[in-house]
């Protein structure tokens, strides 16, 4: 389904071309961002991290943090991109126990349309696929997460690129 189409069903047939803007570009506005079902109940956006690239997210409002692998980090750390913030002890899903720096990053871009600055995220071992959790979703209250038609709308964005 394209933006465009998701945009018409979730203003119910609404035209409406790209996204809400403010009238100027450089206060916050509200995106809409279209996600991605997988079929298990999972949702995912497209997330471009400055000095890194675009990359599959998954939508979890019960995650605290958004997360990224150490491998991101490894090559944001080589720009200087990415700051040391703290350690942190993190509950998985499963019950275990891990202790995880935090990072914060210079800039993300969610979608095509919502750019957040200095973003704190917490880095998982390995390879580990990322998570678009409430350190980042927070700074976009408020936020409305949609099943039908599946779209995040996300104010307090910021359209200049990441």
């Amino acid at each position: 389904m394209s933006a465009l189409s998701v945009v018409k069903r979730f203003f119910g047939g609404l035209i409406i071309l790209g996204v809400i803007l403010s009238v100027r570009g450089s206060e916050p506005r509200t995106a809409l961002i279209p996600m991605r079902d997988n079929g298990a109940s999972a949702f995912y956006v497209e997330v471009h991290i400055e000095g890194f690239g675009s990359r599959d997210f998954l939508v979890d409002t019960g995650a605290g943090y958004m997360t990224i692998n150490e491998n991101t980090l490894a090559v944001l750390r080589t720009q200087d991109l990415a700051t040391y913030v703290r350690e942190l002890e993190g509950i998985l899903a499963d019950g275990t126990r891990l202790r995880m720096p935090v990072y914060r990053l210079t800039s993300i871009k969610i979608g095509d349309a919502c750019v957040i600055r200095d973003v704190e995220v917490a880095v998982f071992p390995g390879t580990t696929r990322g998570l678009l959790g409430l350190s980042a979703l927070r700074r976009t209250a408020p936020f409305l997460f949609s099943l039908e038609p599946p779209v995040l709308q996300l104010s307090n964005c910021f359209a200049t690129s990441a």
